[in-house]
């Protein structure tokens, strides 16, 4: 796959949805942040789900220590690993409160210094919150860059570095979302809508549905 052909896929994603974006539903960066760490193995449905309930109840790191760990797990137990979230988003209130005046940072080293924060979460926080271009790789993003060659890598890192690579710049901002999107709608996991794809004929997946 060449540099003309990636710009075109991105080029076609982004007429289908020009203006992408998370379907987690927050208010604030802080909100995004634990919504992000919630949804680690579990479903932006579900943690909607659970957030809809919680936010307007506690929607600030104070209000979140406010409430206390095990009223917290009530507000969250639908989500999968209910408890050691909880635990890691009291903790994160905590720091967020003590070492960065309620807010949350802007750089990757203070997120991932955050409990429950890695890398990809980071990644989402710095590009929906705070719009840099940075593309946070998870089981969509993974399998939809293998299988169209836009970045083949046998670990999530790999492909990160390789998608940083070869996404046009035009493109990065939102690449994050159109290729989570394309992944949960069209090229998902067990059998990929092939035929409704508008890069299937840009895409190198040898075993493509028809």
């Amino acid at each position: 796959m060449n540099a003309q052909q990636r710009a075109e896929i991105f080029r076609r994603l982004r007429e289908v949805d020009p203006d992408p974006t998370t379907e987690l539903q927050y208010s604030t960066p802080f909100q995004l942040l634990i919504a992000v760490i919630l949804s680690a193995q579990a479903t932006d449905v579900g943690v909607n789900k659970a957030t809809r309930r919680l936010f307007p109840i506690a929607g600030t790191p104070q209000a979140i220590l406010d409430l206390g760990e095990e009223k917290l797990k009530r507000y969250i137990s639908t989500i999968g690993l209910y408890n050691a979230k909880a635990k890691n988003v009291i903790a994160t209130c905590r720091m967020l409160i003590e070492r960065h005046g309620g807010e949350v940072p802007h750089t990757r080293e203070a997120l991932e210094n955050l409990p429950g924060v890695g890398r990809k979460t980071a990644n989402v926080v710095l590009n929906t919150a705070f719009g840099e271009s940075t593309i946070a790789v998870d089981t969509h993003i993974f399998r939809v860059a293998n299988r169209t060659g836009l970045g083949k890598a046998k670990t999530v890192r790999a492909v990160e570095d390789k998608l940083e690579k070869n996404v046009p710049a035009e493109f990065k901002r939102n690449a994050h979302h159109w290729l989570i999107l394309h992944g949960r709608y069209v090229c998902t996991a067990r059998k990929p809508d092939c035929p409704q794809c508008v890069i299937r004929d840009l895409c190198e997946y040898r075993y493509k549905t028809t």
